[in-house]
């Protein structure tokens, strides 16, 4: 495990919301709700476990390089369909936040717009890391180069 979410332990839990917008419900409306959403978790549950978060957009692009179920151009999903993505020190601690009075009402807000109801996946952390600086890449291709040799 790497510094991607500073202080994530090793057995924390990554937590994941995939919505897609009702007909009717624009991206606007789904920033505003979620970032009052967002805003609560970060004032009322930084003490009790809350690492961190994103909110992800589909953009529409499909990876032809990396998708391996055909030749798509678009993904059907595009400015729809958007990953709320936070980051917990455990899964009880999260579960509390959702009870929180403070909580409900934004998060029923949310619902609202969400064409698919709610499914909320917990994820254990298997990997995580960040670039290397251009440095530490020429090293570690250096190193890839000595050994591959040695082999």
């Amino acid at each position: 495990m790497s510094g991607f979410i500073p202080g994530f332990p090793g057995d924390g839990v990554v937590t994941v919301n995939r919505v897609l917008l009702r007909p009717g419900y624009t991206v606007d409306d789904l920033e505003e709700r979620v970032a009052l959403l967002c805003e609560n978790v970060k004032t009322y549950h930084s003490e009790t476990g809350f690492l961190g978060g994103m909110v992800l957009l589909n953009s529409g692009a499909v990876s032809n390089e990396g998708s391996t179920v055909g030749q798509a151009l678009a993904s059907p999903g595009k400015d729809r369909e958007a990953l709320v993505v936070t980051f917990w020190t455990g899964f009880a601690e999260h579960e509390a936040s959702h009870r929180s009075p403070t909580f409900q009402p934004l998060f029923r807000q949310v619902l609202e717009l969400c064409e698919n109801g709610n499914e909320e996946v917990a994820y254990r952390m298997l990997w995580s890391g960040k670039a290397y600086t251009p440095a530490e890449a020429a090293e570690a291709r250096a190193a890839k180069e000595r050994y591959a040799r040695a082999a």
